[in-house]
């Protein structure tokens, strides 16, 4: 791609308009951040990771055991965990704990209902 094409890109793309693939597909393309985004600073606007897919696990609770016990299990077996009943569950999001909740039954399936947002990150004054 010549300047003046990589030019008319990058105005499409301030313009919001629908950009074309390149026509050498072995050459990468690359179009400058629109304008308000300071690459400088490394910051991104929010916009930018609201696309972002992240996994959420739910943790009811764990238990400790010996490979030996672990072979004995089987169909009906029971695994005591360390959570009380009622206890609240954690839910994870990314490997990072984001909030607690308590397992509902939504038809045939489980579901959890968050109870508390946690506050992972101390205000600084």
């Amino acid at each position: 791609m010549n300047p003046a094409e990589i030019d008319a890109l990058v105005t499409q793309a301030q313009a919001g308009q629908q950009t074309a693939a390149p026509r050498d597909a072995t050459a990468p393309a690359f179009t400058e951040f629109a304008a308000g985004v300071p690459a400088a600073t490394g910051e991104a606007p929010l916009a930018m990771l609201l696309d972002l897919t992240l996994p959420v696990s739910i943790e009811l609770g764990r238990s400790r055991m010996t490979v030996q016990e672990i072979l004995r299990l089987g169909r009906g077996s029971v695994i005591q965990l360390d959570r009380l009943a009622g206890e609240p569950i954690d839910i994870y999001v990314g490997d990072r704990r984001f909030a607690e909740g308590e397992v509902v039954v939504l038809g045939e399936h489980f579901g959890v209902r968050v109870t508390r947002i946690l506050n992972t990150h101390p205000v600084t004054a």
